[in-house]
């Protein structure tokens, strides 16, 4: 009866360790190294970020960029969801492993206290004294076996219950480790959760931003769409009077700007190009229709006219502020805009290398700067660059 009890409570032991499963160590280091690509990952978008924020972008690249970090946060949490709750299962599954070897380590002791309780009531008996007790050769035989048997049982027992308390005492810091892990991956959900709940905040805050910032790039470009259209008109007008003129037989006005100034006129503001001709991608992916170029100059670098002409504008013009229109006759025009002031006054002649005024834009998006275009005849507008001088731009 007691070697069956011995063999149930062996099986029973080594069918709680038969479980092939990953070691609980191992599942912690896989664990780590999950939220760390992860992180990885979000650090990575973080940074770029922090680079976006060091250069000219628009909202809806930050915007992009924090939807990202959403992504990668709302990953995080998901996967710290899926480690608290096969933590919760180890720690689970570690309590009854825990229960059924302090059970069967219990079992054992039982078995041997009543196995002490036989030793103590038989008294000493040794080996050499059971053997010559024999009282055949086939008596020695069974003496030897049954002393070989008792001792070896003996020793599984002393061998279970050694195996039993060391198996105890693993199950038992495996469980303070799950615990305590448990309890960090709890922290870091709610670390993870309170990021994204600062992310999604700062979302809603671009993207109103970013609304904002669309309309008003919106009115501004409705606005500049108004100020061409009047600049448009004033020089239709322009062009409409000489051609009336033309066709009463007034004498041809000999123009100051023709094709053969193609690359030799000066520039009319020392500085480096700031924007070019035609059209350019501006603030949360608008377009600007630019029909002439920035040439950006500190505040009051002197603006000088590029040939011979008479001015037909010189004052505000909506968004191009202090603006002056240069005919130059045979339907050429230079344009000159964002000025601080205008040292001219219309109907006035000029020379070439007249000043003109002076640059301003200083609050402009651009900074200060000047505006400048040609206008060919009937009004269209064409590239300064490929009438100006070709020089080194200065950085």
């Amino acid at each position: 009866m007691m070697l069956l009890l011995d063999v149930v409570l062996v099986a029973s032991a080594v069918s709680l360790h038969g479980q092939q499963r990953p070691t609980f160590d191992q599942q912690m280091r896989d664990n780590q190294r999950r939220l760390e690509t992860i992180r990885h990952e979000r650090s990575a978008v973080e940074a770029e970020l922090a680079r976006l924020r060091t250069e000219a972008h628009s909202l809806t690249d930050e915007l992009t960029n924090l939807e990202r970090q959403k992504q990668s946060t709302n990953r995080l949490v998901n996967e710290l969801d899926r480690q608290i709750n096969g933590l919760t299962t180890q720690i689970n599954l570690t309590t009854t492993d825990l229960l059924l070897a302090q059970d069967a380590l219990q079992e054992k002791r039982a078995v041997l206290e009543r196995r002490l309780v036989d030793i103590s009531k038989r008294g000493p008996l040794y080996t050499y004294q059971v053997l010559l007790a024999a009282e055949s050769f086939g008596d020695l035989l069974s003496r030897y076996k049954y002393l070989y048997l008792v001792s070896r049982q003996d020793r599984k027992l002393a061998d279970d219950m050694d195996r039993l308390r060391r198996r105890i005492a693993s199950e038992r810091r495996v469980l303070v480790e799950a615990r305590d892990a448990l309890g960090r991956r709890r922290t870091e959900r709610q670390d993870e959760l309170q990021r994204f709940l600062t992310l999604e905040r700062d979302r809603r805050e671009n993207l109103r931003a970013t609304r904002r910032g669309e309309q008003q790039a919106q009115r501004r470009l409705s606005q500049l769409e108004r100020d061409e259209r009047d600049l448009n008109d004033r020089i239709e007008a322009l062009e409409r009077a000489r051609r009336e003129a033309e066709a009463r037989g007034a004498p041809a006005v000999a123009g100051t700007i023709t094709t053969g100034d193609l690359g030799r006129l000066a520039w009319p503001v020392e500085g480096r190009l700031l924007y070019e001709f035609g059209i350019e991608e501006g603030p949360n992916h608008t377009r600007i229709p630019r029909k002439g170029i920035g040439i950006a100059a500190p505040v009051g670098a002197p603006v000088k006219v590029v040939a011979a002409g008479t001015v037909s504008i010189a004052g505000p013009l909506g968004l191009y502020l202090t603006s002056v229109l240069v005919d130059h006759g045979g339907g050429y025009y230079s344009f000159y805009a964002y000025l601080s002031d205008a040292t001219v006054v219309k109907g006035e002649r000029v020379v070439a290398g007249q000043l003109i005024g002076h640059v301003g834009g200083e609050n402009s998006d651009e900074g200060p700067h000047l505006h400048f275009e040609i206008r060919g005849q009937g009004g269209i507008a064409l590239d300064p660059v490929n009438w100006l001088r070709a020089r080194r731009q200065p950085r």
